[in-house]
């Protein structure tokens, strides 16, 4: 009956996809033939051609591989899953330079593949060399605090940051109690909304701070809805983790709790603050930054990658082996979302056409739960820009004018502002919704926890929890 239940998912999600892709194309004025397209988008790169709807293929089949080889082919998939994104990644690229003779969007999308692999990859490296133990019992209240300040530092360090160097204790600190709600309220708090804050907190508001919304524009905009929305889900955690008993079978001798707090591997921190200066070392912050033009990188990324082999070979060997680091589950995450970022390539652009000419008819409701509902299934960082591009087209502006992005944000900052919201909170809709989440997930399937799969997590956890809080939110805020 599950797995009958789980097919029904599949085929409905495949059917609802196509429907709204097509539907986005349907609502555009476009003179085609079989062999032949005529619409011109523009982007960053310049005018090049509009794909057509049969090319984001590759993409949802990924989406419906990464949701269903866990549950029906888990040896195939484990195996093999690397060969499976390239092969799909291979065949947009001959859409893209075969047929509409257009590199300069894949070479975008690389760029921004390489930005977020070097990012998510310092700082998992980092993390891991970072030791953290609280020798305390872990209660719901314990449990509620812990959550809370792993929501807070995401927005110093990250939620990639935060993730990385807290996951290890959490498990530690529940061990005899674990359960996979622990690890869902985790990503939910930590791994996504935490980071809500700041624009160092998540990339598409970093990548908003890049295209000139100032940086303290977002805490002084979304803190009043960021706050009920943790408290909320801290609420919903606390009664989840109230009624957990602790499984008794784990150890039958009752553990003797210090209280204390130890901390080992100092020098990591330095590496992690390295990180978040470099942040910042970017040509479009800083005039003084040079630009590696035509390479696919910058400074910025030459300094995490360089960061990444100087903290693993300076790390304290018993600190790595203490935290079982190892790279399987950057590994998981730069193979498939290296697959994700090019296969989605031809779905981002229809939904940014469409964006744009429609963009006098979206209102703020709409661009809240059209980010939101993409970015649990597409990258959240160009799903907001996007959005933030049709939203600045309401008014004339153009997204790659610093100037004008001020304008537009003193103009009427409603529409940045439910972009922004939804860009980081629906990112925990799903496992492929943000990056740390899937790093998550593969730390504590390597403890021995066994995760719930994609359509579990969705159906159990973030469908029934989450959404009926940005219901809230969009009642409040953007109705």
């Amino acid at each position: 009956m599950q797995r009958k239940i789980y097919i029904i998912l599949i085929l409905a999600i495949v059917i609802s996809l196509f429907a709204a892709i097509t539907s986005f194309a349907a609502n555009t004025e476009i003179s085609s033939s079989a062999n032949a397209i005529t619409n011109i988008i523009s982007s960053e790169g310049g005018e090049h051609v509009l794909p057509e709807t049969y090319m984001v293929i590759p993409f949802i089949v990924l989406l419906l591989m990464i949701a269903t080889g866990p549950i029906f082919y888990q040896h195939f998939w484990e195996r093999h899953y690397p060969k499976v994104a390239f092969v799909l990644v291979i065949i947009t690229v001959i859409f893209y330079v075969g047929m509409l003779d257009d590199t300069l969007s894949l070479i975008h999308s690389l760029k921004e593949y390489i930005s977020f692999i070097a990012l998510l990859g310092s700082l998992f490296v980092a993390a891991g060399g970072i030791f953290v133990k609280v020798d305390r019992k872990a209660t719901p209240f314990v449990n509620v605090l812990f959550l809370l300040f792993g929501a807070v530092i995401a927005n110093i360090i990250g939620t990639t940051g935060a993730s990385m160097l807290l996951i290890r204790p959490y498990i530690k600190m529940n061990r005899n109690r674990i359960k996979p709600y622990h690890i869902i309220f985790f990503i939910f708090l930590v791994s996504n909304i935490g980071g809500a804050l700041t624009p160092i907190g998540d990339p598409p508001l970093f990548i908003g701070f890049l295209r000139g919304v100032p940086f303290f524009w977002v805490i002084g905009n979304v803190w009043f809805i960021w706050l009920p929305v943790v408290i909320l889900i801290l609420a919903v955690f606390y009664m989840f983790d109230f009624s957990n008993k602790g499984n008794t079978n784990i150890d039958n001798v009752e553990d003797e709790y210090s209280g204390k707090f130890e901390f080992k591997g100092m020098k990591n921190v330095g590496y992690l603050l390295i990180i978040i200066i470099s942040v910042f070392l970017d040509p479009a912050v800083l005039s003084w930054v040079p630009s590696l033009d035509p390479l696919p990188f910058g400074i910025r990324e030459v300094i995490m990658f360089s960061v990444m082999y100087f903290s693993f070979k300076g790390s304290d060997q018993e600190i790595l082996k203490a935290n079982e680091f190892d790279f399987e589950p950057i590994k998981e995450v730069a193979y498939l979302f290296i697959g994700i970022f090019i296969t989605m390539v031809p779905a981002l652009q229809l939904i940014a056409h469409e964006a744009n000419v429609l963009s006098d008819k979206l209102n703020a409701g709409i661009f809240y739960w059209a980010t939101g509902g993409l970015s649990g299934f597409l990258d959240n960082t160009p799903t907001y820009l996007n959005f933030l591009s049709a939203a600045m087209g309401k008014y004339a502006l153009d997204v790659n004018v610093k100037s004008e992005v001020l304008e537009f944000v003193s103009r009427d900052d409603i529409y940045l502002r439910a972009i922004s919201v939804a860009a980081v909170f629906f990112g925990s809709m799903t496992y492929i919704g943000n990056g740390p989440n899937f790093m998550v997930k593969s730390i504590c399937e390597r403890a021995g926890i066994e995760m719930p799969s994609f359509f579990t997590y969705m159906i159990k956890y973030s469908i029934p929890i989450l959404i009926p809080i940005f219901i809230i939110v969009w009642a409040i805020f953007f109705r």
